[in-house]
């Protein structure tokens, strides 16, 4: 191997790791198994909520859900974090999966279960309070982070994911 060679070889993941933008900067343990690592979604806009499945707001499952079939190739990802912090969530990981898939046909990626606020909160739902300046209120607080990865805006749970107000957010954060 040349030296030009060597040291390209070794820029290239450099270069990549320099891409991600530090609020993405992140891994979160998937809610089957294996990892979420967030600087895969890089140059991406990224659709952010935090879920539980016996809340009166459960059925916006299937407006995230239609989120990300509409706008996957638009450039966006939606990634739930579900949530015991208001006490309206299942206890284990594979119920949460089951209880997803069975009755809204979730099919985007999902954290394990999470805190999203207060001291014990999960260090990128920290860095997405201190981005957005607001922490989620209840459940399914939805956040849009840009596609790079600089701008954070959060939606209250009474916000719609299909919402005028919502989308009109979600195009704006869009890659160009």
């Amino acid at each position: 191997m040349t030296p030009r060679l060597a040291l390209l070889c070794l820029a290239a993941p450099l270069a990549a790791l320099a891409a991600c933008p530090p609020l993405l900067n992140h891994q979160v343990p998937a809610l089957m198994g294996g990892k979420i690592n967030l600087c895969d979604y890089s140059g991406k806009a990224v659709v952010v909520v935090n879920t539980a499945s016996q809340c009166g707001f459960t059925p916006q499952y299937k407006g995230l859900q239609s989120v990300w079939k509409s706008y996957q190739a638009k450039g966006a990802v939606v990634v739930g974090f579900p949530s015991d912090d208001f006490n309206q969530e299942l206890a284990k990981d594979a119920e949460v999966a089951q209880f997803c898939e069975s009755n809204y046909g979730v099919s985007f990626p999902m954290a394990s279960r999470v805190h999203v606020r207060g001291s014990d909160a999960h260090p990128f739902y920290q860095a997405l309070a201190e981005a957005s300046g607001t922490t989620p209120k209840w459940n399914f607080y939805k956040y849009i982070i840009s596609a790079d990865g600089k701008t954070v805006t959060a939606f209250s749970s009474l916000t719609k994911p299909d919402s005028a107000e919502f989308l009109k957010a979600l195009n704006a954060a869009l890659p160009r």
